[in-house]
């Protein structure tokens, strides 16, 4: 698959202005043929009472980079994509600095597909793997 990767990242990045992806400050930041990665700081805006990475900012970065990669890798021209479910699993804390979200396609049907969404901190550990599920719907005429 032959793609302009930078114009792709200014698109979806463009599209996230007025949206949650903007308040958590979501920047896409990395494509390739089968994956679309994305940056979220960790600060005091997502944190817990406790000072630590929310579970919710957590699984709305994951949710976020998967639709994305949908927008992306799905025919967006004469259907719409919705997430239908996503579950989480959080493996590790976080209090400061960024995480990286990496969605790839587990399954690529024609009406659902199935994503894994792994939340990586900036030496690579596993914060959180999340499965999101979506499905194409075809647009109203």
């Amino acid at each position: 698959m032959q793609i302009d990767k930078e114009k792709i990242l200014a698109t979806i990045n463009q599209r996230c202005e007025n949206t949650l992806m903007e308040t958590l400050q979501i920047e896409y930041i990395e494509i390739g043929d089968n994956y679309l990665v994305a940056k979220m700081p960790v600060n005091p805006r997502v944190h817990q009472p406790d000072g630590v990475l929310h579970g919710g900012a957590t699984v709305a970065l994951a949710e976020s980079v998967g639709s994305a990669a949908s927008f992306v890798f799905l025919d967006t021209k004469d259907f719409i994509i919705r997430g239908i479910e996503i579950s989480a699993n959080h493996l590790k804390s976080i209090s400061q600095g960024e995480v990286y979200a990496t969605a790839r396609f587990l399954h690529k049907g024609r009406t659902t597909q199935l994503w894994e969404i792994k939340i990586t901190d900036q030496k690579d550990n596993i914060i959180s793997i999340c499965k999101l599920t979506t499905i194409r719907l075809p647009k109203a005429n």
